[in-house]
């Protein structure tokens, strides 16, 4: 896979968006989580958190039958560091499984959900998120992925 620097992104100066050899690590703990739990609509993506001590927390999504009580991987992550951790967000990372119909059947770095991006902000605003830019693994800020996000 081709790694790149991109400058800038909607005209903001980025940090290296270049990933290091923690990311990768990052990255093959939330894989090892879901190739060791998928379960078809139950278990379907998996994230992993490095607190900034450097330890890893992983979390799997929890599906459900009324979907309004699934509960996202990155925040069942973000609960075990908050419980057993120092409870900070440096570097997060979701795999998600492929879907039954499609081709592809490798495990693949998604973008975290709308809610996950607000939880991460909201409790760790100088986090970074690894990211799929078209065929290229990166890094952003989360601030980049959402850039006006919900106040009370």
């Amino acid at each position: 896979m081709t790694l790149r620097k991109p400058k800038r992104l909607n005209d903001a100066i980025l940090p290296d968006v270049t990933l290091t050899d923690g990311d990768h690590e990052l990255i093959a703990a939330a894989n090892v989580v879901l190739e060791n739990h998928y379960r078809p609509f139950w278990h379907m993506v998996a994230a992993a958190i490095r607190s900034q001590d450097g330890r890893i927390w992983t979390g799997l999504h929890i599906g459900t039958t009324v979907g309004r009580l699934s509960v996202c991987a990155e925040a069942v992550a973000f609960g075990r560091a908050l419980l057993d951790g120092d409870g900070t967000i440096q570097t997060a990372v979701a795999v998600r499984h492929p879907k039954p119909e499609e081709e592809n059947r490798e495990l693949a770095v998604v973008p975290p959900c709308g809610a996950c991006r607000e939880m991460i902000l909201d409790h760790a605003p100088g986090a970074m998120i690894i990211v799929k830019d078209t065929d290229i693994l990166i890094k952003l800020p989360i601030r980049t992925l959402l850039p006006l996000p919900y106040r009370r």
